[in-house]
C-alpha cells in the first residue's frame, strides 16, 4: 500500500525505514524541518518537503501518519492536513496523545469527511529492529485499509483494533501507566541493593534476574545493560521527567473510582527527583535512555554542585 509518515524523529523516521526495508509499501516521509528529510532521502527512500507535496504525490484514498509531539503541534499538523485532503482519506496520530483530544480530532475530522485513526504506538528505538506494539482506536474501515502497513510495523500479533476513537491513546496511556510503575519497583529494588550491607554488583544480579526469574524482563536487560556501561550509574542524573502519559493515567483513576497506588506513587516519584538526586531516580533515568532514546541529564561535577 501507499502511506506518508510526516515526522521524522526518533521514531518516526525508523516507521519510515522498517515500511521501506520491507519492500511491500510505498512510503513517503516528510518533516517540518528539510534536514531530516535530506538525510533519509539518501537512504534510497522518497522524501517530500511539504505536507501540500506529501497530498499530491499520494494515491487516493490517501493515508498519511503524524508522528509529532502531542498537543498542539498534532492538533496544528491534523488541521493542516484535512485543509489539503479529500473525503475518506485517513489520518493517523501516531503519538503520545491525550485520548480525550483523540475523540475531538475524530469528530471534527469526521465533520469534513477525513477518517481518523489514534494509534498508540510503542517499541521506542528499538522498533526498527523488533517492531512496534500498536494500540489503534478510530474508524474501522480506515483500520481495514491501513492494515497491511500496520502488519509490517509491527511483531506477529503486536498490533490490534481496539475500538472507537480514543481507544487506542487510552490504551497506550494506561500501558505507560504501567510502565511507570514497573520502573518505578525495578528503582526501588536495586537502591535497596545499592544501600545495603553487601557489596553487590548490580550487572550481576540483573543479569542473574533475568535468567528465569518471575521478574526477567526487557526493562532488566536495559537496567542490565546500563550497569555494564556505568556500574554505578555516576555519571547519571537522578532527574526523571515525565512526558504526560502516567499524569493522564492518575486522572483516570480518579475519574473512575480505581485506587491506582503505585502508579500514582511512581508519578509522585518522578516530581521527587527534580528536587533531589537519589539513586532509585538514576535508574529510571537510565531505563528511558535505553528504550526510548530520552535524553539524560549527566551529574554535575564538584565544581558545578
Amino acid at each position: 500500500m501507499e502511506i506518508g509518515i510526516y515526522g521524522l524523529g526518533r521514531m518516526g523516521a525508523n516507521m519510515v525505514r522498517r515500511l521501506h526495508q520491507s519492500g511491500e509499501h510505498r512510503v513517503l516521509a516528510g518533516n517540518r524541518s528539510g534536514g531530516k528529510v535530506d538525510e533519509i532521502r539518501k537512504e534510497g527512500i522518497e522524501g517530500v518537503y511539504s505536507m501540500e507535496e506529501m497530498v499530491q504525490a499520494l494515491e487516493k484514498p490517501r493515508a498519511i501518519w503524524v508522528m509529532v509531539p502531542a498537543g498542539e503541534a498534532t492538533s496544528d499538523a491534523l488541521s493542516a492536513f484535512a485543509d489539503l485532503m479529500d473525503e475518506g482519506d485517513i489520518l493517523i496520530d501516531g503519538g503520545n496523545s491525550y485520548f480525550r483530544d483523540s475523540v475531538h480530532h475524530a469528530k471534527v475530522l469526521s465533520e469534513k469527511g477525513i477518517r481518523f485513526l489514534d494509534a498508540g504506538t510503542s517499541g521506542g528505538i528499538w522498533g526498527l529492529r523488533v517492531g512496534y506494539c500498536l494500540m489503534v482506536g478510530g474508524d474501522a474501515s480506515a483500520f481495514e485499509h491501513v492494515e497491511p502497513a500496520l502488519r509490517t510495523l509491527a511483531p506477529e500479533e503486536g498490533y490490534a483494533y481496539l475500538g472507537e476513537a480514543g481507544a487506542g491513546h487510552f490504551t497506550k496511556m494506561v500501558h505507560n501507566g504501567i510502565e511507570y510503575g514497573m520502573m518505578q519497583a525495578y528503582a526501588e529494588g536495586f537502591e535497596i541493593l545499592e544501600k545495603s550491607r553487601y557489596d553487590y554488583d548490580l550487572r550481576t544480579v540483573s543479569n542473574l534476574w533475568n535468567q528465569g526469574s518471575v521478574v526477567r524482563s526487557w526493562l532488566l536487560e536495559l537496567a542490565h545493560e546500563a550497569f555494564v556501561k556505568d556500574a554505578k550509574l555516576d555519571s547519571i542524573r537522578g532527574y526523571v521527567e515525565d512526558s504526560g502519559e502516567g499524569r493522564w493515567t492518575v486522572i483516570e483513576a480518579i475519574e473512575e473510582d480505581v485506587p491506582a497506588n503505585t502508579i500514582a506513587g511512581s508519578l509522585f516519584a518522578r516530581f521527587a527527583s527534580r528536587q533531589e538526586d537519589s539513586f532509585a531516580m538514576k535508574v529510571i533515568a537510565a531505563l528511558r535512555g535505553g528504550f526510548g532514546g530520552h535524553a539524560i541529564k549527566e551529574a554535575a561535577t564538584e565544581d558545578e554542585k
